[in-house]
């Protein structure tokens, strides 16, 4: 079957995401419907993974939407590229780790060719860059990823920040890290990204046909 590639223009609700994806799932499930990438903007939003901790939300005034994904708190917000997918494994080998692989690589080569070197790690889950100072070395997290999968039909995705506001980060332990930050591509490299999501979805069905 075709994967169907859908693009929102207005931002998203997360809950509403995120229905439309179980039930898309459910349709694969039952083979009425086509596999899914769909790229979008969330509204304002926190998320815990299924691995977060009470102590890193650092605002209690925060609502905080609990999700089945894997990972643990995040925020989600204009200027922030979510690329979502609901791609059946069962036609894949059932490989989880070759599919978190396909995410890391898509990130790595589509920003490869913004002149960005980023790097994925293994014990620190995400997408990470490196900038370097004269005596100074700090590695900061541009996109996170999180995934759920259910009957080998693996859903959720990454979130890749753009030029989203950093603030949002202060009120959080971000993805449980405390002692790296996170980053936007704007504060890497001030440079246009009109075309990302095409580049993305490009990589990505690359790397999962292989």
């Amino acid at each position: 079957m075709m994967i169907e590639i859908k693009k929102s223009i207005k931002p998203i609700k997360y809950e509403n995401a995120i229905s439309l994806m179980e039930k898309r799932l459910d349709e694969i499930h039952s083979k009425k419907s086509n596999e899914l990438i769909w790229i979008l903007e969330h509204e304002d939003v926190y998320t815990a993974g299924t691995s977060y901790k009470e102590n890193e939300l650092l605002d209690k005034s925060i609502k905080l939407i609990k999700t089945n994904r894997g990972g643990k708190i995040t925020h989600h917000g204009p200027g922030q590229l979510v690329f979502y997918f609901v791609i059946d494994l069962n036609k894949r080998g059932k490989n989880i780790r070759k599919l978190i692989s396909s995410v890391e690589n898509t990130i790595i080569y589509a920003l490869k060719e913004f002149e960005i070197n980023v790097f994925a790690d293994r014990k620190n889950v995400g997408i990470w860059h490196k900038s370097e100072k004269i005596n100074n070395v700090k590695i900061k997290k541009v996109a996170a990823i999180g995934i759920k999968v259910k009957k080998w039909i693996a859903y959720h995705g990454f979130a890749l920040n753009i030029s989203n506001n950093l603030n949002s980060y202060t009120k959080i332990i971000p993805c449980g890290i405390k002692d790296k930050e996170i980053t936007n591509l704007i504060k890497i490299k001030k440079q246009k990204y009109n075309n990302i999501s095409e580049i993305l979805i490009k990589k990505f069905l690359k790397e999962i046909k292989n």
